[in-house]
């Protein structure tokens, strides 16, 4: 499990962006490139080549389901 304060320092290596919890991924919330990291052994994969690009239904779900302002 991803503790809080890890999760207050993580942010996106592409964007900068902010990320949220969402299962046993992070996913960021900039809302141009969506990008969702996988977590393994409670250790985030946060290399862009690894991570995922989600659509925007689905991104927009996660931000609702955080309780993320869309911009």
């Amino acid at each position: 499990m991803i503790s809080k304060d890890l999760l207050d320092i993580l942010c996106c290596p592409e964007t900068k962006a902010d990320l949220v919890l969402d299962g046993d991924f992070l996913v960021s919330v900039d809302k141009e490139t969506r990008r969702r990291y996988r977590i393994e052994d409670d250790i985030p994969i946060m290399l862009i080549d690894d991570s995922e690009q989600l659509d925007m239904e689905t991104w927009t779900e996660i931000m609702k389901k955080h309780n993320v302002e869309i911009k």
